[in-house]
């Protein structure tokens, strides 16, 4: 019987993996990933340098660029916002007599008078300028296309949910507010589980089992695994065990298992298959183990109480 029921458990978890897949591919060729990256291009991948420039001006930026292309999002920087100052790259360019150096020998070319030959060249010297640049929070206007959707709908037996997970983890989850897009996080230093508090059922339970996820497969900080690659194996993990317990979060991870592979063809998940379906397993297994717990707990006064009245009955037929 316990066989039959683990069977039926791979294969439902089999099933939804393939059913992840198909939604995956299916955000790539949708009209929408094709407006995101359009509107996506128009903002650039910052040097080192420049990236810690924002970090040290505006801490919480999360889409930055110029005047200029904030107009041509029709999105218009807020008036008396004071910008960001970067650097850009201004190469200073001057012409300059050199030597011409023969190639083969390595040495100075002679004329027919054994002087060395010269030549005018232009030399390209690098050199910077400083711009001022805006985060999208200091601009109104259109909002940018999205490509992940929130959750918004409720969720069943939410709070018994919440509070298996919460035992499930092997680290403390608590809640905490803030402004910005992040719905949690997972803290290595700390060891610990932070969601943003506010947020649906349904959010807060997918993030919640997808930071679990990083703790159970990332607390490693030696795990040489990238960025992708873990996103995507936390989300398809909460994913599975979402829709296990009846909550579907295809909305959600579909796209931003999307935005995270770096290609069509799913190189991260498919290399991660057997260690998403391994920890999404042991995850329903450990959660269900608690309800069951949980459901034999609060049979328990039924039984007391039935017990009670029975010992009383026996009283009063004895007077």
């Amino acid at each position: 019987m316990e066989q039959h029921q683990k069977q039926t458990k791979d294969e439902k978890i089999k099933e939804l993996t393939e059913k992840l897949e198909e939604g995956i591919k299916s955000v790539f060729a949708s009209s929408k990933y094709r407006e995101y990256l359009t509107v996506m291009s128009k903002f650039h991948s910052y040097s080192f340098n420049n990236s810690i420039l924002i970090l040290m001006q505006k801490p919480d930026a999360r889409y930055v660029a110029g005047y200029r292309t904030w107009e041509s999002l029709n999105r218009h920087v807020k008036k008396g916002e004071k910008g960001i100052t970067i650097l850009a790259p201004n190469p200073h360019r001057l012409t300059k007599e050199v030597t011409v150096i023969n190639p083969e020998t390595g040495q100075p070319k002679l004329d027919a008078e054994g002087k060395p030959m010269t030549e005018q060249k232009q030399i390209t010297y690098a050199s910077f300028r400083p711009i001022t640049i805006f985060d999208i929070s200091q601009t109104e206007g259109e909002p940018l296309p999205e490509l992940v959707t929130e959750l918004k709908k409720k969720a069943l037996n939410y709070p018994l949910l919440m509070n298996i997970i919460k035992s499930t983890s092997p680290v403390p989850i608590r809640f905490e507010s803030w402004e910005g897009l992040a719905k949690g996080y997972y803290n290595r230093t700390s060891d610990e589980i932070v969601i943003k508090d506010g947020m649906s059922e349904s959010q807060t339970l997918k993030t919640a089992l997808h930071e679990t996820a990083h703790s159970i497969l990332h607390a490693d900080k030696k795990n040489p695994k990238g960025p992708a690659t873990k996103e995507i194996e936390a989300e398809s993990v909460a994913f599975i065990v979402c829709n296990h317990f009846g909550i579907d979060t295809s909305d959600y991870s579909f796209a931003y298992l999307a935005s995270w592979s770096s290609s069509k063809e799913l190189p991260e998940l498919r290399a991660s298959l057997k260690t998403i379906q391994t920890t999404a397993h042991d995850l329903i297994d450990r959660m269900d183990e608690q309800i069951q717990r949980h459901m034999e707990i609060q049979r328990q006064p039924e039984i007391i109480g039935t017990e009670i009245q029975n010992t009383q009955e026996i009283h009063h037929s004895r007077r």
